[in-house]
Order: C-alpha cells, then sequence, then structure tokens
C-alpha cells in the first residue's frame, strides 16, 4: 500500500464536514476534479470505498467511519506539529479572513500587517461585508476567521471578545439648530444588521413611528450624506473623528444614544486551526491596542 498524504486526509475530512465535493473545493482552493481525484487515489491505496455515491449525495462506508476517526486524530497531531515545530515565518496557506467595514475602516490594515509580518508566506484573503452574511460565510465554511458584530450563539463557533465602539450623532456643519433633527432622515447600518434594528426599535419609542431611516452598507457614504446635510446619523465615533476635525460634520446630542457595537473574533471549533486561532488572538492584541491610543 502507498502512504497517504496530508492534503489527502486534508480533502477527505473536508468533503465529508462540507457534505460534498463542491463545497470541499470551494473551502481548499481547488477545482472538483482535483478534489474528486484526491478521494479516488485515496480509496485506491486503501483498497476500499469511503463513500457510498448516491443521487442523495455522499455518504460515508463503514470503511470511511473508521478512517473518519484515524483521520481527525491525524488532523490534530499535524496542528501540534505547526504550533510546536513550524517556525511561523515558515507557515504557508491560505487564511480567508472576514470583517465588518466598521473594522475595515479601523484597524483591519495593521491586523493584516501584523498577520503577513508574522507569516510572510501565507496568502490572505481579505472580504469585507455586513455581520449577517459574515457569519453565513464562517458557518459554511467559506471563510476562516470572521471580525464581526457578535458574538455567533452556536456550539460549533469559539467567540473572542474585541473592545467595542462607541457610536455618537452627527449633523451637518452646515447645521446649526439641532430641535427636530431626529425627524430628518437617519442614516445608519444596512436594514439586515443588529445596529439598524435596535436603532429602529430606539427611534420609534423615543421619536414615533414617523422617523425616516436611510440604511446603508456602506458607512462612508453615510458620512458623506450627513456632510451633504441630507439628514444626521449616529455611527462610529471612531470613524467620525476624522470627519470632525476636518469640519465637515459634528457631534450632537439628543439626550441618548444607543449601546456600543460589540465586536467578536470568530472561528469554527473544527477543524481546529492553530493558524486561524493565532489569527483571532493577534486581532485582539491589535483591537485592544487600537482603543488604548
Amino acid at each position: 500500500m502507498s502512504r497517504f498524504t496530508i492534503e489527502q486526509m486534508r480533502t477527505f475530512l473536508s468533503v465529508v464536514r462540507l457534505g460534498g465535493v463542491r463545497r470541499a473545493a470551494q473551502a481548499l482552493g481547488l477545482t472538483q476534479p482535483a478534489v474528486t481525484a484526491r478521494i479516488k487515489n485515496l480509496e485506491d491505496m486503501l483498497s476500499c470505498a469511503l463513500f457510498d455515491r448516491t443521487s442523495a449525495g455522499m455518504k460515508l462506508t463503514k470503511r470511511g467511519e473508521i478512517l473518519l476517526a484515524h483521520a481527525e486524530k491525524f488532523e490534530h497531531l499535524a496542528e501540534l506539529v505547526e504550533r510546536d515545530v513550524v517556525d511561523p515565518a515558515g507557515v504557508e496557506g491560505r487564511l480567508r479572513l472576514g470583517a465588518s467595514e466598521t473594522i475595515a475602516q479601523c484597524w483591519l490594515p495593521e491586523l493584516v500587517s501584523k498577520l503577513h509580518g508574522a507569516h510572510p508566506k501565507l496568502e490572505i484573503e481579505l472580504n469585507v461585508d455586513v455581520s449577517s452574511h459574515l457569519r453565513s460565510s464562517l458557518l459554511n465554511r467559506e471563510i476562516d476567521l470572521a471580525i464581526l458584530l457578535g458574538p455567533i450563539s452556536e456550539y460549533s463557533v469559539d467567540n473572542i471578545v474585541l473592545p467595542g465602539f462607541d457610536l455618537a450623532w452627527y449633523t451637518s456643519a452646515q447645521t446649526a439648530d439641532d430641535r427636530d433633527a431626529l425627524l430628518r432622515p437617519v442614516m445608519t447600518y444596512a436594514r439586515n444588521t443588529r445596529p439598524f434594528r435596535e436603532l429602529k426599535e430606539l427611534l420609534f419609542e423615543r421619536v414615533g413611528p414617523d422617523v425616516r431611516l436611510f440604511p446603508s452598507s456602506s458607512l462612508s457614504a453615510c458620512f458623506r450624506l450627513v456632510e451633504a446635510d441630507i439628514g444626521v446619523a449616529v455611527l462610529p465615533r471612531a470613524l467620525g473623528e476624522d470627519y470632525v476635525r476636518a469640519g465637515r460634520i459634528r457631534e450632537f446630542d439628543p439626550g441618548w444614544v444607543p449601546s456600543p457595537l460589540q465586536f467578536t473574533a470568530s472561528y469554527l471549533r473544527e477543524p481546529k486551526s492553530q493558524l486561524t486561532g493565532t489569527a483571532a488572538e493577534v486581532a485582539l492584541e491589535v483591537a485592544l491596542a487600537y482603543s488604548g491610543r
């Protein structure tokens, strides 16, 4: 019997965990024929079928279930070797990193720089999106690490709590009178986000049902609309400071403000990845440094 490879074991585990060749290929950055060939070669080496292939999908055979238990131990051992033996500068592979726009506009560049400095051979793939999409991408194993409005309440996910972002109300620097400011259009986060839902409830309670919300997936667009005096906004103070210093917008106080935004660095517990866990810890370091400056 020929010796199997780490790549074959990881491919086998991906097919099992993701439920098929297509999703495994996407997660591994391979073509479907390449994944199929690895599984076929592994079966040939072991002289047995690992999957029953039916119209309903791929189901493990009894020998496939036995291999799964061994493959998970094999994977854990490989992670220990990477943690204890491999020089970080020699770590290769790909880290699929997802982040919300708030993070992208604040400290994401510092995170990428620090990760690249520690792992110069690592390929870092970035995806900036709203938190609800990032959550789905993580659970579907389309990204490895999500920095999003969290935590994700799933048993399969580990969450590292990051420093929060205080919100502030903003209006155009051209506007001198703040009376009835909240009766103007209110720019804020996209409709399918937690900040939008919480703000809508607070505005309905404090202002009334006639309030007008202008949700957007682009926070920079929200600031530009405020600057153009289209309406007001409640957005992270960390993002508004530069606009205020430049005299383009200003803060105002209607007597209340939504609670701070809470972000987490979230990743799947299985397969356990030393690299992903390390990247999450680095995200915490960078976030703490950013919040403390």
